[in-house]
């Protein structure tokens, strides 16, 4: 249980590929009202994974700093943001979705929340998770292999896995929410 004086680390991944330009900025407002957004990458695109034929994703990082417990953020509050951004889960894992928000990494705990393991398999296998995660915090090792983000990252060429930067689209928190949750 952490305290004012130790917050949970919470290394979030975000992407959308319905209206991401809007919906991933949205996200990032609505997380920095449970905790200080303590870093936010820059925002790639990337294919679809698992399927063709639909629009590309925007993907990002993003590090909160929280008093939520790794159960209380993904049930609490990670899935009213996406409901309120318009999810609608589906049995299709590969389906477009405006928003898709899950805890990557939480403190350096080995954990499982349901069905999905943290550290979260992808940070391993994904280019559009490892490379986010490691703008954000290169120096962090992972729990179970011990390897930086940087170094998870680095076997990884984005251009080669169809990755591009998106300038264009910036992440912030909402200062004064960032400011009310300290």
């Amino acid at each position: 249980m952490a305290n004012a004086a130790a917050p949970n680390l919470a290394f979030l991944s975000l992407g959308a590929n319905i209206d991401p330009e809007k919906n991933l900025p949205a996200a990032v407002r609505e997380l920095s009202r449970h905790g200080r957004v303590a870093a936010v990458s820059r925002v790639w695109q990337s294919p679809a994974a698992g399927r063709s034929g639909q629009p590309d994703f925007l993907n990002a990082a993003l590090l909160l700093e929280t008093s939520l417990s790794a159960p209380e953020l993904k049930e609490k509050v990670i899935a009213a943001i996406e409901t309120r951004l318009g999810r609608v889960r589906s049995g299709d894992k590969f389906a477009p979705r405006p928003i898709d928000i899950d805890i990557m990494l939480f403190n350096c705990d080995i954990l499982r929340l349901g069905s999905r393991a943290i550290p979260d398999p992808e940070v391993l296998e994904r280019p559009f998770v490892a490379i986010p995660l490691a703008e954000i915090a290169p120096h962090y090792r992972h729990p179970e292999t011990g390897e930086t983000l940087a170094a998870i990252a680095a076997r990884f060429d984005p251009s080669a896995c169809g990755m591009s930067r998106r300038d264009d689209v910036v992440l912030r928190p909402t200062p004064l929410a960032t400011e009310a949750a300290r």
